[in-house]
């Protein structure tokens, strides 16, 4: 009976979740993906990445491509502070659809089966839909780095799984997500930190959207220590977020090729690094409740 009140809690709010996401035009080239033989209409997002990634204000953002400017540091995550920021925005309608566990599992997941693949989902070979699905297949049999657990979800099933075993199996779940309070067409602008509230979580659990004909997340644990706060944001022209930032402490063991060194001009174990997670991202702590049992 928890399994199942569990599954379905989750599975409600990823429904609001993804139908929650503004239909303004997100800026990002959406896969366009035709009938499958399965008979399901699918469309993905060729451009999500793994990792949502933001700049700190500072001389390097003119470097940088204006979607990865969502990291920042710790410092800057203060009451009224102005940081820029891009929350992609994502149409309800184009979003990949979720599948049963059993239907998910009977269709191959793996880079080995790309061909057979691509000739189910109806897609020629080297076209944007083909490099999106066979991007997603690579960064998810790319082997972890130290300290992190990882899993591509399929399935709101295998999705609830691993939460749980991360989390642990009696554990009452909360899902935090980023909300758009106001619509809006403006992608990148300052926004003012008007509210912070750091939420207790000492094991959490990161989902992230990935480009494929169906709803896959990319799903990961890392046993260094994260922070995770609400963020109030208002923006330069007037639009107001209510965001879910992740500042992840120790940073040593992620590679130096890591955007988000990039974009904020450091390195690994340098400083914690922050980054907001867009509106169709989500996190997964232990709720108030089970940590109070």
């Amino acid at each position: 009976m928890g399994t199942k009140l569990a599954l379905c809690s989750l599975l409600l709010h990823l429904l609001i979740l993804l139908a929650a996401c503004d239909g303004s035009d997100s800026g990002t080239k959406d896969v366009d993906i035709q009938s499958s033989p399965g008979g399901h209409n699918h469309n993905a997002h060729a451009d999500m990445r793994i990792e949502q990634v933001h700049s700190h204000s500072s001389s390097h953002m003119h470097h940088v491509d204006s979607s990865l400017i969502v990291f920042f540091f710790l410092e800057d995550l203060k009451l009224g502070n102005t940081i820029p920021v891009y929350f992609p925005r994502r149409e309800s309608e184009v979003s990949p659809h979720l599948l049963p566990r059993e239907e998910a599992d009977a269709i191959p997941f793996s880079s080995q089966e790309l061909h057979y693949l691509l000739h189910f989902f109806s897609f020629p070979q080297g076209s944007p839909q083909a490099i999106a699905m066979e991007d997603t297949l690579r960064q998810c049999e790319t082997k972890p780095i130290k300290g992190e657990t990882k899993l591509c979800a399929t399935s709101l099933e295998s999705m609830l799984d691993f939460t749980r075993m991360i989390l642990g199996s009696e554990t009452q779940i909360e899902i935090l997500s980023t909300s758009h309070l106001t619509p809006s067409n403006t992608l990148l602008q300052k926004y003012t930190i008007m509210g912070i509230k750091e939420t207790p979580a000492p094991k959490m659990v990161a989902c992230h959207t990935m480009p494929y004909p169906y709803a896959v997340f990319y799903c990961h644990y890392q046993e260094s220590k994260s922070r995770v706060f609400r963020v109030s944001l208002t923006g330069e022209n007037g639009d107001k977020v209510e965001a879910i930032a992740v500042c992840h402490m120790d940073t040593s063991q992620w590679s130096r090729n890591h955007v988000s060194f990039q974009v904020l001009g450091t390195e690994p174990g340098a400083s914690p690094i922050c980054h907001f997670f867009p509106a169709d991202n989500f996190v997964c702590v232990p709720s108030a409740a089970s940590m109070q049992e």
